[in-house]
């Protein structure tokens, strides 16, 4: 008895330490699932900012290609405008150019016209003021009376042109066709049917003005005046109540005079009528 009582407590006492060690397994288990849920966990949170991360890079991305983009887009706006700006100022260089060409041909015209007037007065007074010899006949005038005298050509429309300078549009309507009638080969032909339209324009002949316009392109088309005459007859025909023709005009104007002073009006005068 005593003997089999020894045995049991010896198995008790073995029997403790075992299970010491199996609740020591089940902690470490516990402990180890509870590492791994914590490392999911962190994993879990670490693609979530991974994929923060990434989203924030795209945009950024997106957002450099649209500025990129617009940096392209704007540059080209401004090698466009300054293009323009180069054109136009090549056209303001020779519209310039023209302008003082056309202004020195005038010039260079009225000086020549206004030497022959003063030639032509001076010997006129000379001869009134000639003395008279003993022998009461006057002498011979030294002044030409051929009306084919280029002096009597240049004081015939410089006349006419002043009526027209004054205002005077009826009387100079009527020295002007004089002049067409009395020289009808003068080199101031071009210029005397120019202002002759310009006179009936002013007394609201728009029929007789047009009709003189169209004549000075037929039979000078090369004339200086030619951007200036097809602007006329554009203001003739709309008076006229020709809308259509008048537009064609303008844009004929603008076509083959494009850096003239008479086209840039011409472009206004259209953009009005839309």
């Amino acid at each position: 008895m005593f003997k089999l009582c020894a045995l049991m407590l010896l198995g008790l006492c073995f029997a403790n330490p075992a299970q010491a060690g199996l609740f020591s397994d089940d902690d470490a288990r516990k402990q180890i699932q509870d590492n791994r849920k914590e490392i999911q966990q962190l994993e879990a949170r670490f693609e979530a900012r991974l994929q923060k991360l990434e989203d924030a890079n795209k945009n950024l991305e997106d957002k450099n290609n649209r500025q990129t983009k617009s940096m392209l887009d704007l540059q080209g706006q401004i090698e466009a405008l300054s293009s323009e700006i180069r054109k136009l100022r090549g056209q303001n260089e020779e519209l310039a150019h023209g302008l003082g060409e056309a202004e020195k041909r005038a010039k260079d015209f009225y000086v020549d016209l206004d030497a022959r007037l003063r030639h032509f007065e001076s010997l006129e007074e000379a001869s009134k003021n000639e003395a008279v010899p003993a022998s009461g006949i006057p002498p011979a005038a030294t002044i030409s009376t051929d009306p084919s005298d280029p002096a009597f050509e240049n004081r015939a429309f410089e006349s006419a042109y002043s009526l027209l300078k004054e205002g005077r549009h009826a009387n100079a309507v009527k020295a002007f066709h004089e002049f067409l009638s009395k020289y009808p080969d003068s080199v101031h032909v071009p210029n005397a049917i120019y202002w002759l339209g310009a006179a009936k324009f002013a007394l609201k002949d728009f029929k007789g003005a047009l009709d003189f316009y169209q004549r000075l392109l037929e039979i000078s088309p090369a004339t200086p005046k030619a951007a200036e005459a097809l602007l006329h007859i554009a203001e003739c025909q709309k008076e006229l109540k020709q809308k259509t023709a008048s537009q064609k005009t303008l844009k004929q104007l603008i076509a083959k005079y494009p850096t003239s002073e008479a086209a840039a009006k011409a472009k206004k005068l259209l953009a009005a009528t839309k």
